[in-house]
């Protein structure tokens, strides 16, 4: 029972400091939420729960044993889409700004948006690759159970911050007046081109 805790609050400890490192969830999740209200946290966090619960199967049937090709492919690729991703929502900033007071007229997929998000962050892929393979590995070594609660306790943490990040953008949506919001998305925008920018060149 005591090893069972143990790696929940692992994953938990785990999951809140990578939540709290400023990427590209969190700027998909200020986005959404200003659009869609707070739902857009824990609908983010669906998405991302997705893709992670998928490599947890993946590094239980060994994915972890991957070339240092392959790594580096993961490292541009996934660079290479925040580029995209940042000048995309830098050009579409004006028109999302203007239309912000508006109800219904974003058609944006906040689960699908959670899945983007994590699958095209090279960080996201090189820290289960290591970090997180390894934790599940050592709860593989207790028990399936045991590795389950560390997944549990990652999620617990991505779905309370996330959570906490929509509400408080959401409600001050009514004060934020729609060039704020422009600049919000451009800045947001310009964070994604230099983060995958950044990891392209550090490859």
């Amino acid at each position: 029972m005591f090893e069972l805790l143990e790696m929940l609050t692992i994953g938990f400890a785990v999951g809140m400091t990578g939540a709290l490192v400023p990427g590209p969830m969190l700027f998909a999740t200020i986005d959404t939420s200003l659009k869609k209200g707070w739902k857009a946290g824990p609908e983010i966090f669906i998405g991302h729960a997705i893709l992670e619960f998928l490599v947890c199967i993946l590094i239980i049937f060994g994915i972890t044993a991957v070339s240092d090709n392959t790594v580096l492919a993961i490292s541009i690729a996934g660079g290479a889409t925040l580029v995209v991703f940042g000048i995309l929502t830098m050009r579409n900033a004006k028109g999302a700004a203007s239309s912000m007071h508006e109800h219904g007229t974003t058609n944006s997929n906040p689960v699908l948006a959670g899945i983007i998000t994590s699958a095209s962050n090279p960080y996201f892929w090189l820290w289960w690759l290591a970090a997180g393979s390894a934790l599940v590995l050592r709860g593989l070594e207790i028990s399936l159970l045991a590795a389950a609660m560390f997944v549990i306790g990652h999620w617990f943490a991505d779905l309370g911050y996330f959570t906490v990040v929509s509400t408080s953008f959401s409600k001050g949506k009514r004060l934020m007046s729609p060039k704020v919001y422009e600049r919000v998305l451009m800045s947001c925008g310009l964070f994604l081109v230099l983060f995958g920018s950044w990891f392209i060149i550090g490859t």
